[in-house]
């Protein structure tokens, strides 16, 4: 596969199969978490470290597991992996972890991470689990960027990024003038408008990238079957001077 084409599929991965914005998956924490740039990147990278681990997990122990017990024992190893993880950010990271509370520990019933064990992990092999949560997680994240991103803009005209080991401001821009912020993003009604708006965006794309593969499909059959009229007038007419040569 060329350079070129695994660049459209990791774009098609992370935008047209968005758990957010195109399965509408793990929609709560991204609503309420998305108010900062540094909640974003703190339950990313969360996120990630328990998709890309609960993968390789349940793809491991998948053939040894009964099916009637394979959901809780799913939910066992998510569950160990987010205390596992909630406990390394309350030590080194304790801001960040204070800020997101609760949704730390949502993370267990989160529908992207038990959704993929149960859809691919305990289905395939461990490197193409592991690539599938790294995936997921990245879509999750991008997701998560791009929310955060409008709101704190929006909302407050400033995007700033802390350090979440120290808690350090690293970058503070001022990108609206004071007085022409809009509050309303920084509240619950500004997450569901910023949602609406990106999911629709997302589906447009859908909508307008099938459009084209089904006007290409079109234009493929219409030049098939032009080529084969071209090539029946062809051997038609051939058979036409054959006669005349073999009349004469």
């Amino acid at each position: 596969m060329s350079e070129t084409k695994e660049k459209k599929s990791f774009f098609s991965e992370m935008v047209f199969n968005n758990p957010v914005f195109g399965l509408y998956l793990g929609i709560c924490s991204t609503l309420a978490i998305t108010t900062s740039l540094n909640n974003a990147i703190g339950m990313g990278v969360a996120v990630i470290v328990v998709l890309v681990l609960s993968n390789i997990l349940v793809s491991l122990i998948a053939p040894l597991t009964p099916d009637e017990i394979h959901i809780p024992v799913y939910i066992v190893i998510i569950a160990t992996l987010v205390t596992v993880v909630g406990m390394l950010m309350q030590a080194f990271t304790p801001q960040l972890f204070s800020a997101l509370g609760a949704f730390i520990d949502l993370i267990v019933v989160n529908c992207i991470i038990l959704g993929r064990a149960e859809a691919y992990a305990c289905k395939n092999g461990v490197a193409a689990s592991a690539r599938d949560g790294l995936m997921m997680g990245l879509s999750y994240t991008f997701s998560l960027l791009a929310m955060s991103l409008i709101r704190q803009i929006l909302g407050t005209g400033i995007v700033d990024f802390s350090n979440p080991m120290t808690g350090n401001q690293v970058f503070s821009l001022r990108l609206i003038p004071a007085g022409f912020e809009i509050p309303v993003f920084t509240t619950q009604t500004g997450a569901f408008l910023t949602f609406a708006i990106l999911a629709a965006a997302v589906a447009g794309m859908k909508i307008s990238q099938e459009k084209k593969a089904k006007e290409a499909e079109k234009a493929a059959k219409a030049a098939a079957a032009a080529a084969a009229k071209e090539k029946a007038a062809a051997a038609k007419a051939a058979a036409a001077k054959a006669k005349e040569a073999a009349n004469a």
